[in-house]
């Protein structure tokens, strides 16, 4: 999954969404370097790449891009299903979009100083181009597939990824919307199971 399912899966906690963001730029035990809840979202944000990943239905996504997307199929998918769900944000939060977005760019700017280089680079653009809501849009997730392109170093076809998102749009949007349920639930799993003894 990409930014905007990481953080709404992280229960509106402030420190298990910092971890939840900045995960993919924190390298093995460097988790350890952080406070215990952030270290708890990072580890979090692992667990869900890797049911993300291994999942039937996510293999079928990844399956009718392939001979486009390649190797990047998986991250392709990962922005699609952000896009279902910012389009759909009302079925999985009592917030909407805009004051969900609002309430994760206080918290990560709060944290700034905590955040890896990397994302403390690109956190200001992404505010003020407001990625998260512009999700909800084929343009908006055409842009942020256009501006991924640019910046992988090798080739790719993922400037095209919008035109493979609406070819395949309505087998998309039913696979996103039978996997991210079961998301829901593996999640909070993790919640109940590893959070409260971690809270003392």
């Amino acid at each position: 999954m990409n930014f905007l399912a990481h953080l709404l899966l992280s229960g509106e906690d402030p420190e298990l969404l910092v971890g939840n963001f900045i995960a993919d730029h924190v390298k093995g035990n460097a988790k350890y370097l952080y406070p215990e809840r952030i270290r708890l979202g990072i580890e979090l944000h692992r667990k869900i790449d890797h049911f993300t990943d291994t999942h039937p239905i996510t293999t079928e996504s990844k399956a009718l891009i392939y001979p486009t997307q390649k190797k990047y199929a998986p991250v392709v998918v990962d922005l699609y299903y952000d896009h279902f769900l910012a389009a759909n944000f009302n079925q999985f939060s009592s917030k909407q979009l805009p004051d969900f977005t609002s309430f994760c760019y206080t918290i990560l700017s709060n944290h700034y100083d905590m955040l890896p280089a990397e994302i403390q680079s690109f956190l200001p653009f992404m505010i003020e181009r407001n990625w998260l809501s512009n999700y909800a849009t084929v343009d908006g997730i055409g842009r942020s597939l256009k501006g991924l392109s640019r910046r992988v170093n090798f080739e790719n076809q993922m400037h095209l990824a919008d035109e493979d998102l609406l070819r395949h749009y309505p087998n998309l949007e039913r696979h996103f919307h039978s996997f991210f349920p079961e998301l829901i639930n593996f999640v909070e799993s993790f919640h109940h199971e590893t959070l409260p003894q971690n809270k003392a």
